[in-house]
């Protein structure tokens, strides 16, 4: 399943935006407070609000009038269209109000775009205020047959519909989208987190901090050797004298990492390497992940890291996409820039208070200049992407 396009309204810089024609990898540039983080913020919502309810993904915002965009009482909205399995493109819509008392889910619809027989959409969950329908044949669609509906109600007007109609498999489609967002992986990569030695364990996926990057590379080297293969050669290729990693168990049952460089006998621990080859492994780590994250958002990969180096860490991003992974990078490096298409190129720029989106290959003049060679990192440093630069 991947996204196709996200619409966003009235969610903080967002008053009303469109990302359209979403390639399996976007990435994202701006100046700063343009909205790049508060669009990963968008993620993190979907998953918070499906993970508890509406009210408490609010709630870890500073509540609705601190996520509502600035003069407007209207509901929060997000839209998202998406390939569900069969190949058919689906609509989620999402809207967050207020009833003057609590938050709730105003409305909520996931459709098909348009059912071939009579032209009209078909609504699998058309809720509103914790009251809707679902369709229970969904197996039936397009084949001409007569939809069959049946009323549900929630306990809680703030829950999402799909989180409970999802756990069915009468309901295929709601429980696709439902896993897609469970499963999406929003980073916050921390380097303080990802050095210490932590509790033996079993861990198939970075977690979003990278707390626990010495269970995963233990079980990569366990049960993927070859990804493990290629995420130390790549380590060899990339860091100066790293020759081999391991994940080792100490005394009282916690895991280290070491990193042996070719130098010396005795290999170090995380604690005594740069932050560079901390984060470069880690990256690798989530990026040769044997069972890629249907969504992946990354801010700012390039800090601590060599500047040329970012060419080929966008290739790995582009081969995660590759295998299933769809990937958001938001990025401040020219370098990385540069490994980019135009048609993965979004920019975000501010427009009388609020932020508005644009697609790098919508521009001709860029169009033109990349055909003659120029590097989309080169066009970003003259300032011809325009309202891209703080300046």
């Amino acid at each position: 399943m991947r996204i196709e396009q996200i619409g966003i309204k009235n969610y903080r810089v967002f008053r009303d935006v469109k990302l359209t024609h979403l390639p399996p990898m976007a990435v994202l540039i701006g100046a700063n407070g343009t909205g790049k983080s508060t669009l990963f913020d968008v993620f993190s919502f979907l998953k918070d609000a499906l993970a508890g309810n509406a009210a408490s993904a609010v709630a870890r915002r500073g509540g609705f009038r601190e996520l509502a965009s600035r003069g407007e009482r209207g509901p929060v909205g997000i839209t998202v269209k998406f390939r569900e399995s069969g190949g058919r493109l689906a609509t989620y819509m999402l809207e967050v109000m207020t009833d003057g008392h609590r938050v709730v889910v105003g409305r909520e619809v996931l459709r098909y775009t348009r059912k071939p027989s009579s032209g009209r959409p078909w609504h699998f969950v058309d809720f509103s205020h914790g009251r809707g329908t679902a369709i229970t044949n969904e197996s039936v669609y397009g084949t001409g047959a007569d939809e069959a509906r049946e009323e549900y109600e929630l306990d809680d007007p703030s829950t999402l519909a799909i989180k409970g109609l999802g756990q069915f498999r009468e309901f295929r489609v709601v429980s696709e989208f439902r896993s897609l967002i469970e499963n999406w992986h929003i980073s916050n990569f921390h380097i303080t987190d990802a050095r210490p030695s932590a509790e033996a364990g079993y861990a198939e996926h970075l977690s979003t901090r990278g707390d626990n990057v010495a269970q995963v590379a233990q079980y990569l080297y366990e049960n993927h050797r070859e990804s493990f293969e290629r995420v130390l050669k790549a380590m060899r290729a990339r860091v100066p004298g790293v020759v081999a990693v391991q994940a080792k168990s100490t005394e009282d049952g916690r895991l280290v990492l070491r990193f042996q460089d070719g130098s010396f006998k005795d290999p170090f621990v995380a604690r005594y390497v740069s932050d560079g080859t901390i984060k470069m492994f880690a990256y690798l780590v989530l990026l040769h992940d044997p069972k890629p994250h249907p969504l992946l958002a990354v801010e700012e990969p390039e800090n601590q890291l060599y500047p040329s180096l970012l060419s080929e860490l966008i290739e790995e991003f582009r081969d995660y996409a590759r295998r299933g992974g769809q990937a958001f990078v938001s990025t401040h490096s020219p370098d990385f820039l540069s490994g980019a298409k135009l048609s993965e190129i979004y920019w975000l720029q501010k427009v009388d208070g609020f932020s508005v989106v644009r697609r790098g290959s919508d521009i001709r003049l860029l169009r033109d200049l990349v055909e003659e060679g120029d590097l989309p990192g080169a066009l970003w440093k003259q300032r011809l992407f325009e309202g891209a630069d703080p300046q």
